[in-house]
């Protein structure tokens, strides 16, 4: 962390392992939120930690998403991820209205019927890895693979077009100035391809997520081709972010606290609850994300925010409040089950949670239960982790059994 001691640089570019940012765990035990300065971007940003202090900023609509669009906002990554056009830069209360239209593919009882499939792909990536014998990489052959096989097959994407659609994905989560170009012409590739897809459904609805999402209605309100478009693309890239970074952390994890897995093990029922308890502890990215600007001043936690000043929250600090939870860099499988903020918070928290909880539950379930000897095929310190992009994973995750 460098720079003036008022405003700091903060690269957030830690990736030892799962260990916590010590550069955020610095500005997390300051008395009132900091000014920060990001890689990228014409202007600084206040960054909110607390957990009541997050929740407050997601929830206040003087705080606004959709304000920072044209704007060259401080970020982590040289050409934004998020399209203009997304639901994640949306507020109140037209993000309502979408976010109601297409979490109505996302309901509990619809994730429970597409269960059966993300089984069936988690069991042939398996029966591939146990057919190739000891020791694989766990990250080809589940991590990476089952949460984009799962999520392309699901939007309806044509086996022939994943390598495609995952490459463009790594693309844009690059972190470098010099993928800027790449990275943009990844974002208007797939754009393009999703508009595409969706004037094929309107002709020729199935059964996938973007027939589900185009049938949605509120009355006589429902998605129009742009708006499904784009909330295609924001569930390919979140679909295949958040759970390829997660299975390969959680099973780290795992395999590198054997008590963990004893306790799973010899309580299979708790599964969902050590799941959830093990993605408030991870730090399953680098610093932050989209951030919000202030419409009017507004007082946060001790700070005087102004007018047309960017906020940025850490969901990852949020997690490891000592006042929300005891303890809180202590994995505790018998923790009380409070609501963390791996998935997001207020109207910004991602409507897939049911689908991503389903994943990580047949991925871990399902190896725990196919091998029972899986152990890590090397000592833990020379595992390599992701140095490149916005993520906390490991690039592979040799394993035996």
């Amino acid at each position: 962390m460098t720079g003036d001691k008022e405003t700091p640089t903060c690269p957030f570019d830690f990736s030892e392992a799962l260990d916590f940012d010590p550069v955020l765990a610095d500005l997390m035990h300051r008395d009132a939120p900091a000014r920060i300065r990001l890689p990228y971007g014409e202007a600084d940003a206040w960054l909110v930690t607390g957990f009541d202090a997050v929740k407050h900023v997601t929830t206040d609509q003087r705080l606004s998403r959709a304000a920072i669009i044209g704007h060259d906002y401080p970020r982590l990554t040289a050409e934004p991820i998020v399209s203009p056009e997304s639901i994640n830069v949306m507020d109140p209360p037209h993000s309502s209205r979408v976010r109601q239209l297409a979490s109505q593919a996302f309901t509990q009882q619809r994730v429970d019927g597409m269960r059966h499939r993300i089984v069936r792909l988690a069991d042939l990536l398996l029966d591939e890895m146990e057919e190739k014998g000891p020791p694989a990489d766990l990250v080809k052959y589940l991590s990476t693979t089952l949460p984009q096989h799962t999520v392309l097959d699901l939007l309806g994407v044509e086996r022939a077009d994943w390598p495609r659609m995952q490459e463009a994905v790594l693309r844009l989560l690059v972190v470098d100035a010099h993928n800027k170009d790449a990275a943009a012409k990844a974002k208007a590739d797939l754009t393009a391809y999703f508009a595409e897809l969706v004037e094929q459904r309107r002709h020729s609805p199935g059964d996938d997520l973007i027939s589900l999402m185009a049938e949605a209605r509120d009355g006589e309100d429902h998605l129009d081709d742009n708006e499904l478009a784009v909330m295609a693309l924001t569930l390919a890239l979140s679909g295949q972010d958040t759970a390829t970074c997660e299975i390969s952390n959680i099973v780290y994890l795992l395999l590198t606290h054997p008590e963990l897995e004893d306790h799973i093990r010899r309580r299979p029922e708790t599964l969902t609850d050590v799941l959830h308890e093990m993605l408030r502890y991870i730090p399953f990215r680098k610093g932050v994300g989209i951030p919000r600007m202030a419409l009017e001043d507004v007082e946060l936690d001790g700070a005087q925010i102004r007018a047309g000043d960017f906020v940025h929250v850490s969901y990852l600090a949020a997690n490891r409040d000592p006042e929300r939870y005891p303890k809180p860099d202590v994995i505790d499988v018998d923790r009380p089950n409070r609501p963390h903020m791996t998935f997001g918070w207020g109207g910004h928290r991602c409507i897939a949670v049911p689908l991503a909880m389903a994943e990580l539950e047949v991925a871990v379930g399902r190896l725990m239960q196919r091998f029972p000897g899986l152990k890590l095929a090397v000592p833990p310190d020379e595992v390599r982790w992701d140095q490149q992009t916005i993520r906390r994973f490991p690039l592979e995750l040799p394993v035996t059994w």
